[in-house]
């Protein structure tokens, strides 16, 4: 059998040698940052599970954990709090995700220095809101006016800041030379002839579109390192100014598309998606209330890429923070549980996912929960070990 180094080496090959060291050095922080850098681990695993409860087949984003929650604005410029990656995206059984998002609840827990039993009893919790909101049949959407309990108080936070003022912070946007701040850590400076390519590339974009981003100019591009599971994917960010208004500022960020590393364990029929950049923005379409401003696919040097606007930072909730209070805890994770089960709602019955009904009805079984919550227990501990090898064989993989 194969070593954690090699699995996790063999899997990360194909990403920029540079930027994967990165990626494996943020995977050195914690269990819960290993955790989020190795989904392909967790499904390797999971299809060798004997006794993995079956469930219904769902669209699910795949990599369902606690950091994969956090506000960004809508294409109507409202601002939500939701499921925002997709990247492993897939029709998968429903049992998937909830595995993957009770595992991480029993990781960051372990990380935050919390006791077990808390884990066990907020993942029990975690469960039965999502049972609850299941078999509800309704799909709940949390913004501002919805949103309750520190979660309200986060969101409200968010709209109330000044775009311009966010922008500052990533980009120097006084006088001619408009440049996005390059500081070796999430910006990097990318090779002039590349950088042209790129700018000029979205130039034509907005030219070519007739929403409103034809009002902007593309001032700079640099290289981004966000997330950790997608670090060594190619990655852009773009600063553009306004034609009119020189006050006026918008992110754009282009993020290649890749296969999602679910694909080699899950055997379900998939719908023919003509890229992979197509597949992550439609089931995110599908399982979002509403999506990002500017969602779109572009193709760049024989790549493909997700488009959209990027949130100058990247709004999450603070775990450590949180930790301080175990029922602001309760109440971020209750939220998260509404959410996970309004996605699976919300895109039920399309090409393949079962309709409405057949989730209402699975809410209403009780033999799959314990099993389940048993599996992520017992696997968020071989995480810990797996962490462990990782960082025993750590030095092998860094150069």
């Amino acid at each position: 059998m194969s070593t954690i180094i090699e699995r996790i080496e063999k899997f990360n090959s194909g990403l920029l040698p540079d930027k994967v060291q990165l990626k494996y050095k943020a995977m050195a922080e914690s269990p819960f940052r290993f955790f989020r850098g190795t989904c392909h681990l967790f499904y390797q695993d999971l299809v060798k599970a004997k006794s993995f409860p079956s469930s219904p087949l769902v669209w699910i984003c795949g990599d369902l954990h606690l950091e994969n929650f956090g506000s960004f604005r809508g294409n109507n410029r409202q601002v939500y709090f939701d499921l925002n990656d997709f990247d492993e995206s897939m029709l998968s059984p429903l049992n998937w995700e909830l595995a993957r998002v009770l595992t991480s609840i029993y990781v960051a827990f372990g990380t935050l220095k919390l006791k077990k039993s808390a884990a066990v009893k907020m993942s029990g919790l975690f469960l039965d809101k999502y049972i609850e909101t299941l078999g509800s049949g309704k799909a709940i959407s949390i913004d501002p006016r919805t949103a309750d309990g520190i979660v309200m108080d986060f969101l409200s936070r968010v709209e109330k800041r000044k775009e311009k003022e966010l922008i500052k912070k990533v980009a120097d946007v006084a006088g001619k030379d408009l440049r996005i701040k390059i500081d070796n850590l999430t910006h990097f400076k990318l090779e002039k002839e590349l950088k042209e390519e790129l700018i000029g590339h979205l130039g034509s974009w907005i030219k070519k579109t007739e929403s409103w981003p034809n009002k902007y100019v593309v001032k700079d591009a640099a290289f981004r390192v966000a997330g950790t599971g997608s670090i060594g994917l190619k990655r852009y960010m773009f600063l553009l100014q306004g034609l009119k208004n020189k006050n006026k500022f918008l992110l754009l960020e282009l993020k290649q598309g890749v296969a999602s590393s679910l694909k080699p364990y899950n055997k379900n029929p998939q719908p023919g998606w003509k890229t992979e950049a197509e597949r992550m923005i439609t089931i995110k379409y599908r399982m979002q209330n509403v999506s990002p401003a500017l969602l779109s696919t572009s193709r760049f040097k024989g790549d493909d890429f997700v488009l959209q606007e990027m949130q100058p930072f990247a709004d999450k909730i603070n775990l450590e923070v949180l930790a301080r209070n175990l029922k602001d805890m309760k109440c971020v994770l209750m939220d998260m549980a509404v959410l996970t089960a309004s996605a699976q709602l919300r895109s039920s019955g399309i090409q393949g996912s079962v309709p409405n009904g057949e989730l209402i009805a699975f809410a209403r079984r009780k033999d799959w929960q314990k099993p389940l919550l048993d599996y992520a227990e017992q696997y968020a501990a071989q995480v810990n070990l797996d962490y462990k090898d990782y960082c025993a064989g750590l030095p092998s993989l860094v150069h």
